[in-house]
Formats: structure tokens, C-alpha cells, sequence
């Protein structure tokens, strides 16, 4: 039968730019491959509009239900094609005076793209996992773009070894769960639950999915890649990293656990409690004693997917709509932390240390703000954006009833608040060894000027995002 494929058009337009782009790459004879950056940019922004225009007002299923289009997916679409622009505003300074392949660089951001944009509307196991992999193949190949640095090597191996593991546990997990149901579409998987006892080899399949959703947001305990691969692969790339793929990553656990597994909630609710509470404890602890920049941000975000999983356990549409707010403002505020390390690099040589940082707010007053700024927020201080990410979820598992969760969240912030605050202190209080003026390009004054200011603005006014992270579950 024939399909209407207009609803597929983002999705068709994307990959049909990204084959014209990798042709025009191939002929360029331009080495700083502006040409494809504009080029790449331009896609994504189109596609950007596309989506726009097309957003949806109902909840469709489509392609023999394969294919789910809805707000939620609409959304989600729309917020990583945006983050994926400013990271590659901060890419480009970074990667220009480096030897990274330029043109293939821009390109894997396009086809990661594509993947998490397939990944937020799939309606049964095949299309969520054929979203997942190509957006995991793409960000393997991203974190070893820089061939000649032995770290990014051994981040991309790392990463890889540990994302096989990951796909290998989704993959066992949904078969099981075939096995049991003898359905792949989450609505079919939905219903077999409610009339049916779960039985516990769905259960064995239900644990085997939980573990590779930790291992993609890299929740405790299966944190272990996180430090090393944000350590390890260039600092452009872990921005993107940190970002816009967290956000596609939700859209996938949403799939999962409210349009297939809601009926199982008690199962999945104890083992998402576990992953929260580990994470918060083990990121926030280990980060007080960090002193490598980028290993901070790891810990630190380790720390960030505890608080974020705190809306989804209540598995009610409140619940979702928090942990989407906060995924949301988390993008934002790493994206803006991993660019103010580019922003305060020299050269090829990057900013590791804390002590680097010293005296910046002297030398620097404007670039010592936006990063100050930033971090405040990740601290959750109002009036930024991170106070109201954190105080959404947890007014939302207090609806639901875990007290004792939200108690437990709230001293665990006040713990991170000493590593955050260390870096502001340090920027401001602490003396320059030697003061020196940074000259950065208008793309990477553009992207910090843009997050910092997010931040700050979305925090003065929550109502809009709130409001559009809520719309997004008008039909769970």
C-alpha cells in the first residue's frame, strides 16, 4: 500500500543534505571546509523549520505504527537540531587549528542528528533501536576524530567497547521481551502488560533495557566511560556529547517505560530509585575532589542524570514533564560549560586544570561572568535555570509520595554546591600567576553569549518552557 511519506520530510530532507553535503566535502578544495559548515549549518536549520511547520497537534501512529509523531516528538526534534547548531558554533574555533578532519566532522554531526530524530519517534523496538545505533555509530566516530592524540584513541575505544556492551544488553532485553509478548510495537507490548501478569522473563527483559538506558545517560553504576571518554575526546566533541544526545536519549527511555512498560512501573520504578540515588551520591562526592576541569563536568554530570531521573520514576505525565524540563536546562548549561573551555583555550592546548582558571574574573571580567554564570546554574541557584530544573522534579516525586527521595536530593545538591562554588572562587579571589587577555572568534562569543544568556533569561522566565515541556505529554 502506498505511504504518505510528508510526515518523513525532516527526516528525509536531513539525509538528503547530508549525501549532497558529503559530496560537495569530497570536491572542496578549501582546507578549513567553510563551505561545509555553512552548508551543514544551513541543513539544520532548514530541517529545524521544517519541523516547525509541520509540528504536530495530535498524537500520530504511523507506518504500520512503526513511527509515532507527536508533540513530544516534535519538540524533542526541534531542541536537539538547536543544540546541535550552538555546539557547532563552538566546534568550529576548536577544531580549526587542530588536525581533525573538518568535513567529516561537520557531516557525523549531521547523521547523529538524523539518528536521535528517528530514535524520539519510534513506535516499536526496531525503529528505537535503529535510531540508537546510528546515533551511537556517529558519536564513536566523533570522539575519534583527533588521530593523532593517543587520549581521544583511547576515549573512542572506551566508548565503544562500553556502547557494544550497552547495545548487547538493549538487544537481549528486547528479545526477551518478543519472546514473552510476540509484539515489537510499544502500543501491542502496552496491552499485553495490562492484561497479563508480567512474567519474569519480561521482567529479566525489563532489567536487561534499564541497564542500557543507564549506560547511555552513564548512571551509576554504569558511570565507568563517562570521566575518560569527557576526559579523553576532544572538548567540542564532549560538549555535543553532553548535550543534544541526553535529550534524545529521553525521548527514548519515554518510549520505553511510558508507552510500553507503564504497566510494570513497580519494576522499573525500584531500578530507576537505585540509578538515581547512586548517581547523585557517587557524582557529587567524587567531583568534590577533582581538580581536571573536564573530569568535574563528568562527575558533575553523572551527578546531573541522578536529579534527571528523579521526574521519570514517578512515571506519571508531571513526572515526564520535569525530567524533560531539566534535561532541557542541562543541555544548555553543559554545552555553555564545555564551550567556556574552548572559550579559555590557547591554541591547540586545552584548559585542564582548576588552577587555570585563576584570577580569569581580573583579566577577564566578561568571560569570568559567563562562565560564573553557568556554573551557578548547574549549582541550582536561582535566579538561573538550574534552580527551577531542580525544584520541578523534585516537587514531582514528592507528588508521588518519596519524601525521603526528595530529602535525599536536596542535601546531595547542597554537597555539589562546594565543587561549583570552588570554580566561581577561584575565577574571582584567587591571584593570577600571569594575566592574560583572551581573544576569542565572533562564532565562540556568539554560542557563550547565547547559552549564558539562556540560562539567565529561561530562569527569569520559566513559564513558556514549562508550559511546552507539559504540552509534550498532553497525550501519555
Amino acid at each position: 500500500m502506498p505511504y504518505n511519506l510528508m510526515h518523513l520530510l525532516p527526516e528525509i530532507f536531513l539525509l538528503t543534505a547530508g549525501c549532497v553535503i558529503l559530496l560537495v566535502d569530497v570536491f572542496s578544495k578549501d582546507l578549513d571546509r567553510n563551505l561545509t559548515y555553512r552548508l551543514t549549518q544551513l541543513a539544520l536549520l532548514a530541517t529545524a523549520i521544517i519541523c516547525m511547520v509541520q509540528f504536530p497537534s495530535v498524537q500520530y501512529h504511523l507506518y504500520e505504527r512503526h513511527f509515532i509523531l507527536d508533540p513530544m516528538a516534535g519538540i524533542i526534534k526541534i531542541s536537539v537540531i538547536f543544540l546541535a547548531m550552538l555546539a557547532l558554533l563552538f566546534a568550529r574555533p576548536y577544531i580549526l587549528p587542530r588536525r581533525i578532519l573538518r568535513g567529516e566532522y561537520y557531516l557525523l554531526h549531521l547523521f547523529a542528528v538524523l539518528g536521535m530524530m528517528v530514535l524520539v519517534s519510534g513506535g516499536s523496538l526496531l525503529t528505537l533501536y535503529l535510531g540508537l545505533e546510528l546515533l551511537s555509530l556517529s558519536l564513536y566516530a566523533l570522539v575519534a576524530m583527533q588521530r593523532h592524540s593517543y587520549r581521544a584513541a583511547e576515549a573512542a575505544v572506551k566508548y565503544f567497547v562500553m556502547g557494544a556492551i550497552a547495545s548487547g544488553f538493549l538487544l537481549y532485553g528486547m528479545s526477551l521481551v518478543y519472546g514473552v509478548t510476540q509484539h515489537i510495537h510499544l502500543t501491542d507490548i502496552a496491552n499485553y502488560i495490562a492484561t497479563n501478569d508480567a512474567s519474569l522473563t519480561l521482567r529479566f527483559g525489563l532489567v536487561f533495557i534499564v541497564v542500557a538506558i543507564g549506560f547511555k545517560f552513564g548512571a551509576v553504576p554504569f558511570q565507568m566511560w563517562v570521566p575518560d571518554v569527557y576526559d579523553g575526546a576532544p572538548t567540542s566533541t564532549t560538549a555535543f556529547l553532553s548535550s543534544a544526545p541526553k535529550v534524545a536519549a529521553f525521548g527514548f527511555m519515554v518510549r520505553i517505560f511510558a508507552y510500553g512498560f507503564i504497566g510494570a512501573l513497580v519494576d522499573w520504578q525500584g531500578l530507576l530509585i537505585i540509578l538515581a540515588c547512586l548517581s547523585m551520591l557517587i557524582g557529587n562526592i567524587v567531583a568534590l575532589v577533582q581538580n581536571n576541569l573536564k573530569r568535574l563536568l563528568a562527575y558533575s554530570a553523572i551527578a546531573h542524570m541522578g536529579y534527571f531521573l528523579l521526574g521519570a520514576l514517578t512515571g506519571t505525565s508531571e513526572g515526564f514533564a520535569a525530567s524533560f524540563f531539566y534535561i532541557l536546562a542541562y543541555s544548555i548549561m553543559s554545552l555553555g560549560g564545555f564551550g567556556c573551555l574552548i572559550y579559555l583555550g590557547k591554541g591547540v592546548e586545552d584548559v585542564k586544570n582548576l588552577d587555570q582558571l585563576k584570577g580569569l574574573g581580573r583579566s577577564n571580567p566578561w568571560g569570568g561572568l559567563l562562565i560564573s554564570v553557568l556554573f551557578l546554574s548547574m549549582a541550582g541557584l536561582p535566579p538561573f535555570i538550574g534552580f527551577w530544573a531542580k525544584l520541578e522534579v523534585f516537587l514531582a516525586v514528592l507528588n508521588a509520595g518519596f519524601v525521603w527521595l526528595a530529602v535525599f536530593a536536596a542535601v546531595m545538591s547542597i554537597i555539589g554546591l562546594f565543587y561549583y562554588l570552588k570554580v566561581v572562587k577561584v575565577i574571582f579571589f584567587d591571584e593570577s600567576e600571569k594575566e592574560e587577555k583572551i581573544v576569542a572568534v565572533r562564532g565562540l562569543r556568539l554560542g557563550l553569549g547565547i547559552t549564558s544568556l539562556s540560562v539567565v533569561a529561561l530562569g527569569l522566565f520559566p513559564g513558556k518552557l514549562m508550559q511546552l515541556c507539559a504540552q509534550a505529554f498532553e497525550y501519555l
